[in-house]
C-alpha cells in the first residue's frame, strides 16, 4: 500500500514496441488523462519522461499543448494525468487520492514503454508546480529532475535526496506574486542545501515558449549528472527575496 506521499512506480526493462502519438490514460477518473510518445520512440533506446501536472482548474491537455513539439524534437515521453478535483489534493488539505492517480499513470507507462531511469522528471504549472516540487522532493528515488513553472509554495519532506531543480517565474505574476512565492521557495531550498536553475522573466502568470524550451533542454541535456544539485542561473542579478 502506498504511503500517503510516496510513489512506488519504477521504470522497468521493456522490449516490445508500443503505440506512439497522443494516447488516453485509463485512470478511472472523471476527467481525461493523456500520454504523448514521440514518433521516434524505440524500445531499445529508453526515453526521458516528463510527468506534467496542470494548474488549478486546468486540464491535462494544457501542458501537452505546450510541450508536445519539444517532446518530438527531444524524443521525450510526456505523461499528463488529471487531478481528481479542481486542483491537486495537497492544495486542498493533504496528500490523498491524487498520489494514487499519479502512481497509476506512471505504472501504466512504465509497463509499456522503455524509460531512462536517469531522466525522470516531474513538472507542473502554478498549483501543479507546487505539487510537482513537493511530491518530487518526497520521491527522489524516482524523480531525478523537478521542473516548476510559477509555483506558489513547496512542502519540504523531513529528509530526501538532491534532484536537479528548474524553477521559473514571471516578475509581474498577478496570480502567484513572485516575492511571496518563488523567491520564498528559493530561500527554503537553500536552507535545505538545495539549489535550482532559476529563470525569472518579464511577464505574468504563464509559461513563455522560450522558458518551456529552456526547461526541456536543461532536462534532456543533463545526462550523467542525475541526482546532482542544479546550477543557479544569474543569481547575482535576482532582486532581493523575502523569507
Amino acid at each position: 500500500m502506498l504511503r500517503r506521499h510516496r510513489l512506488d512506480a519504477r521504470p522497468t526493462p521493456v522490449a516490445a514496441s508500443a503505440p506512439t502519438g497522443l494516447l488516453p490514460l485509463e485512470l478511472s477518473g472523471q476527467r481525461d488523462s493523456y500520454l504523448y510518445v514521440a514518433a521516434g520512440y524505440e524500445p531499445g533506446r529508453p526515453s526521458p519522461l516528463v510527468l506534467f501536472l496542470h494548474g488549478s482548474g486546468g486540464h491535462a491537455h494544457h501542458g501537452l499543448d505546450l510541450l508536445q513539439p519539444l517532446a518530438d524534437e527531444l524524443g521525450a515521453v510526456l505523461v499528463a494525468p488529471a487531478s481528481s478535483d479542481y486542483s491537486w489534493d495537497l492544495m486542498v488539505s493533504r496528500y490523498a487520492a491524487d498520489v494514487a492517480i499519479v502512481n497509476r499513470a506512471l505504472e501504466q507507462v512504465f509497463a509499456s514503454y522503455a524509460v531512462d531511469a536517469a531522466h525522470v522528471a516531474i513538472a507542473g504549472f502554478s498549483d501543479g508546480a507546487s505539487y510537482a516540487l513537493s511530491l518530487g522532493l518526497a520521491n527522489t528515488e524516482l524523480f531525478t529532475h523537478v521542473i516548476a513553472f510559477s509555483p506558489g509554495f513547496v512542502l519540504l519532506p523531513e529528509a530526501g535526496g538532491s534532484p536537479r531543480i528548474f524553477l521559473s517565474h514571471g516578475a509581474r505574476d498577478e496570480i502567484r506574486p513572485i516575492s511571496s512565492c518563488s523567491h520564498r521557495i528559493l530561500t527554503q531550498l537553500e536552507r535545505r542545501g538545495l539549489t535550482a536553475e532559476y529563470v525569472e522573466f518579464e511577464g505574468g502568470h504563464r509559461i513563455p515558449a522560450e522558458v518551456a524550451r529552456a526547461a526541456l533542454e536543461w532536462f534532456t541535456e543533463s545526462a550523467g549528472s542525475e541526482h546532482a544539485p542544479g546550477r543557479s542561473r544569474d543569481r547575482e542579478s535576482r532582486p532581493p527575496r523575502g523569507d
